[in-house]
């Protein structure tokens, strides 16, 4: 790994430093498809196994040779071929001594991911990989419903993790497809007393199709026809009610497309299927729910207010109030009428929280519809109770009928915002899925490669090598290759990139951006979740799905706040009645219509109805569901909640040097010759030597020596650029043998049959060349100035050094002053010698420098920082960094672009500008803010309102909550904490003069 430490500037930042020596054979990889059947046949005899296992994080051949030596030297492995265009290893090894868990361990232990192939298994019965299934689950309504689903959920065979958020209603589940299907997921979470539905999995072979068409039995009968007679189609479920069918086909024998076009062509024109986006019917569902929820309030209102119309202004109107008082049987009319009225709203539009509670306390767990349910019968009960007691012996004591119809209306009411409030937290995703054009132009072409024509298809079923038409003024469909056409694409609703960037012939463009001027035709390269836009999205769900380590209070508190709430309502009353019983309070407190049980139950039920448990539950995953989403705007995806947490505490922010301070662009600004050697000739024999190198120093090195060399004698056209380039690489460069490239030092090789050393002071003098003190002198005076120096020594003499530089980024400076603004200590970590490091340093105001530091080394400068329990940041590229990244607390990514899935980092900063380091540690300390306001909130609330609710400021002021007023507060309680989580969406980033306090005239 100590090679790779400049390795990435270089990937995905530009394209001309990918040498053809980077990239193995895309159909043949050698090692990997050379082996004979014979070969195959002796492997499975001898017990061996095989196993491919797909690598990420590789960017250079020494990359490879890292995972190949990780692997081999594992025990059991037999051997061991890895392929870097592929990102693919092929291992062989003994099951008796090895497991697949065992290969994906060495090779993250050298650094990289990796994940096993479901189609590898080859000397026994193909195994399934664990799916990862989302599910949206509702009926949820606080912490202790997540808690109850999520331990259900882990108990079940084949489940191996599941985490549910209750922001979102949706719960993710990893499982494993042989021991337990998604139906019996689906139907363990509704046995729990939740609904449940499968939204998306994992699983490549399976879609859900929409259809338009689908009315009679006649069109279902003939989409079975025509499904039964596709070849390819493993099983199909057609739901007919919601015009939808679940297809399990072979991708191998029929792609998804070709599925599409057989229905329309087969049924001819009469059904037309579109592929279901997952994210559609997420949003689909919310507008179903808080649609369900809107019915149910209104009908709850329409009932409840003639009720509460008949108790408090009735009475004032002498005609009515006369008619209401009339007698039919031994009841009044008044009180027959709130009965059936109430009788509606209690059972009918309040039947989904007895249904809730039920199922709660039959899985031994508790929650609001379970206090709503307990406070609401009671009223209910105790008034039916009055009205049959009043029937029957002519006393009517004071019934509360309306109580408990404005009880259940106001906690709808409060569910109904909620419900539109959770949505907006979600705007972000749902933003940045509107990016995605609905429908493509594929440009048709015949078998000799002329194009045919145009058809305009659904995006979702655009497939890989796809040539797609993009007309100006809309939006590209796929991540792809330009293949003819120039442009200017404006990427900012992707990267945060302001300018539009300009596109050529072999430029890469991003799926969902915009396409500003001119037509462009593009191959697709990347579709559906492999692209730039997918892996955003998937980032930002991942987070929102995390739960920060802060929610655990709020889980442990929602465990027992109900039973506690309970035990208080008793004691409440019981408190009240045995005092009123001995006359502990005077009568007059007691109305006259009333007795001392009425009293003592308005207070208990008041107690049950107010006590809030889904504030405390909403109070975290809101607030990261709003940041993620406002981050992933901004340019900075958080990949959890763990991660906002840990990043608002940092004491330490360790920077790269190259590509994170610098910008990444080496250039040679000095050569200086100390032997007779013509300056050419020197050149010649220092690029031969590097032309074998991936480091970008040598990619610096060889373009001025080009440049050298035929300065004037280029093509204006890019693509001549470097087929000249290549043809003139074979004419100019000198044969090299036995080339090795030593991590941290350089390289050596011989041509001409002698030694040639390229690399820093310490791999000459290792070598025992001299170097003369002019040299010396001259080294150290570019070292001062902040350039790098590389020495080149030739069969045991120095012969000269060339002086290499990295421009600072523009805002460097100004950033670390910043953060030191913010209480936050610089530390720049780089493998560059002690002079250049310093010089650097002082430039951009760092005081701390950890210099000659190999890239394996960066980890244990973060740990020994780490022993006092600072919270430690690293900011680095993302892929050569991804061991230090991995050992800081808070690892972030900066510049990352299109190299978004092989991020190990907690943040990923799309652009690369170090301005966005200070907004992500903004964006945590301002959310964990709002976090901690959040549940100040809800405690504060629970603690004030409960005694208030029980009567303890009776006593001293006469303040009596009735149990319709509780219910409100409770209702506006979850909304308002809620309401304070959307805040965040106002959030700016910071302004570094604003950070720096700097006054601008």
């Amino acid at each position: 790994m100590a090679h790779l430490q400049l390795t990435a500037v270089a990937g995905g930042r530009d394209d001309e430093m990918e040498e053809v020596a980077l990239l193995g054979s895309y159909d043949e990889p050698e090692g990997l498809s050379s082996r004979t059947g014979q070969e195959e046949e002796e492997e499975e005899d001898a017990g061996m196994r095989r196993a491919q296992v797909r690598v990420t994080g590789m960017t250079c051949s020494a990359c490879t040779g890292a995972v190949e030596a990780a692997l081999s030297a594992r025990r059991g492995v037999r051997s061991a071929a890895v392929s870097l265009l592929q990102n693919r290893a092929h291992v062989v090894f003994d099951p008796a001594l090895a497991k697949e868990e065992d290969i994906v361990e060495a090779i993250e232990d050298a650094g990289f991911e990796a994940e096993i192939l479901p189609d590898s298994a080859v000397s026994q019965p193909k195994s399934q990989k664990a799916l990862s299934g989302q599910f949206r689950i509702g009926g949820m309504t606080c912490a202790a419903c997540v808690n109850s689903v999520e331990g259900i959920l882990k108990k079940l065979p084949g489940v191996n993790r599941a985490v549910v958020a209750l922001a979102t209603s949706l719960g993710e589940v990893e499982y494993d497809p042989a021991a337990i299907s998604k139906d019996e997921i689906v139907q363990a979470i509704e046995d729990a007393g939740f609904e449940a539905a499968l939204l998306q999995s994992s699983e490549q072979d399976k879609a859900l199709l929409g259809l338009i068409g689908l009315h009679t039995e006649r069109d279902v009968n003939l989409l079975y026809d025509i499904l039964r007679k596709t070849e390819g189609l493993c099983q199909f479920d057609v739901n007919s009610v919601r015009a939808e069918v679940e297809i399990t086909f072979d991708p191998e024998v029929v792609g998804l497309r070709s599925i599409v076009d057989i229905i329309e062509i087969e049924s001819s024109g009469r059904l037309k299927a579109h592929v279901q986006n997952p994210y559609v019917r997420s949003s689909s569902n919310d507008a179903q729910e808080a649609s369900k929820m809107l019915h149910l309030l209104r009908s709850s209102l329409f009932l409840s207010i003639p009720v509460f119309f008949m108790r408090m202004v009735c009475p004032h109107i002498s005609f009515i109030n006369s008619f209401l008082l009339m007698h039919c049987g031994p009841f009044r009319i008044g009180d027959l009428l709130k009965w059936m009225l109430v009788s509606v709203v209690q059972f009918v539009v309040g039947k989904r929280f007895y249904v809730a509670a039920y199922r709660a306390l039959r899985h031994g767990s508790t929650n609001m519809d379970v206090l709503v349910v307990l406070g609401t019968t009671a009223t209910y009960v105790y008034s039916v109770c009055a009205l049959l007691y009043g029937a029957f012996t002519g006393f009517h004591p004071p019934m509360y009928f309306e109580t408990s119809a404005m009880i259940i209306t106001f906690v709808l009411l409060g569910k109904y915002l909620e419900v539109l409030a959770k949505g907006r937290t979600s705007d972000a995703i749902k933003k940045l899925v509107e990016l995605v054009p609905a429908t493509a132009i594929l440009l048709l072409k015949y078998k000799d490669g002329k194009y045919a024509g145009e058809k305009e298809i659904d995006a979702l079923l655009i497939q890989p090598g796809d040539v797609l038409k993009v007309l100006p003024g809309s939006k590209i469909p796929a991540d792809g290759i330009v293949t003819w056409g120039t442009s200017h694409v404006d990427e900012s609703m992707v990267t945060g990139e302001s300018a539009s960037i300009s596109k050529e012939v072999s430029s890469s463009v991003i799926g969902g951006t915009m396409n500003l001027n001119g037509t462009l035709h593009i191959q697709a390269a990347k579709v559906g979740s492999g692209t730039v836009l997918s892996q955003i999205i998937s980032l930002v769900e991942t987070a929102q799905m995390s739960k920060a380590p802060i929610q655990k209070f709020a889980d442990y508190v929602a465990g027992i706040f109900v039973p506690i709430v309970i035990t208080l309502s008793l004691l409440t009353f019981c408190t009240w009645f045995v005092c009123g019983t001995l006359g502990a309070y005077p009568n007059s407190w007691v109305s006259e219509t009333s007795n001392c049980f009425v009293f003592s139950l308005m207070f208990s039920i008041s107690v049950v109805v107010i006590a809030c448990p889904c504030a405390l539950g909403l109070a975290t995953p809101t607030a990261v569901m709003v940041a993620t989403g406002v981050g992933a705007n901004h340019g900075v995806l958080v990949k959890g909640g763990d991660a906002l947490e840990r990043a608002q505490n940092v004491k330490y922010i360790i920077f790269d040097k190259t590509g994170t301070l610098t910008q990444g662009k080496a250039t040679v600004t000095t050569t200086k010759v100390f032997s007779g050697m013509d300056v050419g000739d020197f050149l010649t024999l220092v690029a031969s030597a590097e032309a074998s190198s991936e480091h970008p120093l040598a990619k610096a090195i060889l373009d001025y020596a080009f440049h050298f060399h035929f300065f004037g004698k280029l093509p204006s056209s890019k693509d001549d650029v470097k087929k000249r380039k290549e043809d003139a690489f074979s004419q100019w460069l000198l044969e090299v043998a036995d080339f090795s490239a030593l991590p941290g030092k350089g390289v050596q090789c011989l041509i001409n049959g002698k030694m040639i050393l390229v690399g820093n002071r310490a791999l000459i003098s290792e070598n025992g060349v001299n170097i003369p003190e002019e040299a010396e002198s001259f080294l150290v005076d570019m070292e001062l100035n902040a350039k790098t120096g590389i020495l080149v020594a030739y069969d045991g003499d120095f012969i000269g050094l060339m002086g290499v530089t990295d421009p600072l980024k523009r805002e460097a400076a100004v950033v670390i002053q910043g953060l030191k603004k913010m209480g936050i200590y610089p530390v720049m970590v780089t493998g560059d010698n002690w002079r250049t490091a310093l010089a650097v340093a002082k430039e951009i105001g760092i005081e701390d420098v950890r210099a000659e530091v190999m890239p394996a080394g960066k980890a244990d400068v973060i740990r020994s920082l780490q022993k006092d329990g600072s919270v430690v940041a690293m900011v680095g590229d993302g892929i050569n960094d991804s061991p230090a990244l991995a050992a800081a607390d808070v690892g972030m990514a900066i510049g990352a672009g299109t190299d978004i899935a092989i991020e190990a980092a907690d943040y990923v900063l799309v652009r690369n500008n170090l301005e966005d380091v200070i907004t992500a540690i903004d964006l945590s300390r301002k959310t964990f803010s709002r976090i901690r306001w959040n549940y100040f909130f809800a405690m504060a609330y629970n603690i004030v309102a409960i005694p208030v609710a029980a009567g303890a400021l009776f006593p001293l002021i006469g303040l009596q909550m009735p149990p319709w007023l509780a219910g409100a507060c409770m209702a506006f309680s979850s909304v308002s904490v809620v309401c304070s989580s959307l805040l965040l969406r106002r959030y700016r980033k910071p302004r570094l003069t604003t950070v720096l306090q700097i006054t601008v005239e």
